[in-house]
C-alpha cells in the first residue's frame, strides 16, 4: 500500500493530505458507522484512499472515533473531521486500497446493512401478544430473541411504541433467537432514524 509523500508509515494522514488526494465518487452505497453508543446508518458519497465523505440520517455530535462497515463486513477505523447539513467528513486511520473499497471486498457476502439495536417489542400470533426483543433490525426484516416458542413459516405482527407495526414470516430459529423477514420493506432512510431512536432509548 503506497503512502502519498507526506506521511510515513504509522502517522495519520492532515485534513489537507485528504483532500489532496484523488477522490472517487460512489452511487450512494449504504454502509455503517460503529462508535461507543451505537451503530448509524450512513450512505458513502465518495471516497479516497485518505478518506470519505458520508451523508448522514441524523447528527454525530456524541461521536469522533468510529469504525466504518460495508455490507460486506469490512471494517475500518475512522475519525470525524467536520459534520454540516447531514454530511461528514472522515479520515482513515491509516490510508486504503480504494479498488477494494468500491469492491466491497470483506469477510462476508455482501448481504442487507444490519443495526445492532437491543430494542424491547410486542410480539402477537394469533391474537396472543408476549414480550420480545429486536436484538438487530434491517430494511427487510430482523433478528429477533423471545421465550415464546416459534416455528419456521409462522407469521407473527411486531411492533413497539419505535417501530410500526409490520407482519412478518419466521424464517430461522435457534431458540430463544429467531430471524423474521418483514412483508413490507423499509425504506434506508426510516431503518437509519428508528434504529437511531431506538438506540437513544436502549441508552436512556
Amino acid at each position: 500500500m503506497s503512502f502519498p509523500e507526506s506521511l510515513s508509515a504509522g502517522s495519520k494522514p492532515s485534513y489537507e493530505d485528504q483532500r489532496a488526494s484523488p477522490r472517487f465518487a460512489l452511487l450512494l452505497r449504504a454502509a455503517k458507522l460503529i462508535g461507543a453508543h451505537g451503530e448509524y446508518l450512513c450512505i458513502v458519497r465518495d471516497v479516497s484512499e485518505t478518506g470519505v465523505k458520508l451523508r448522514l440520517f441524523h447528527s454525530l455530535a456524541t461521536e469522533r472515533r468510529l469504525a466504518l462497515e460495508s455490507a460486506a463486513g469490512d471494517r475500518l477505523a475512522v475519525e470525524k473531521v467536520w459534520e454540516n447539513g447531514g454530511e461528514a467528513g472522515f479520515r482513515f486511520d491509516v490510508p486504503i486500497e480504494v479498488q477494494r473499497f468500491i469492491a466491497e471486498a470483506g469477510p462476508y457476502p455482501k448481504r442487507p446493512i444490519r443495526v445492532c439495536v437491543g430494542h424491547p417489542v410486542q410480539v402477537t400470533i394469533a391474537g396472543e401478544t408476549s414480550a420480545a426483543k429486536v436484538r438487530d433490525l434491517s430494511r427487510q426484516g430482523a433478528g429477533i430473541e423471545t421465550e415464546h416458542y416459534l416455528a419456521i413459516g409462522q407469521h407473527l405482527r411486531i411492533g413497539s411504541a419505535l417501530m410500526p407495526e409490520f407482519e412478518a414470516t419466521v424464517c430461522w430459529r435457534r431458540h430463544p433467537s429467531y430471524g423474521i423477514v418483514f412483508r413490507q420493506l423499509m425504506s434506508l432512510e426510516e431503518l437509519a432514524v428508528r434504529a437511531f431512536h431506538m438506540q437513544e432509548a436502549g441508552a436512556r
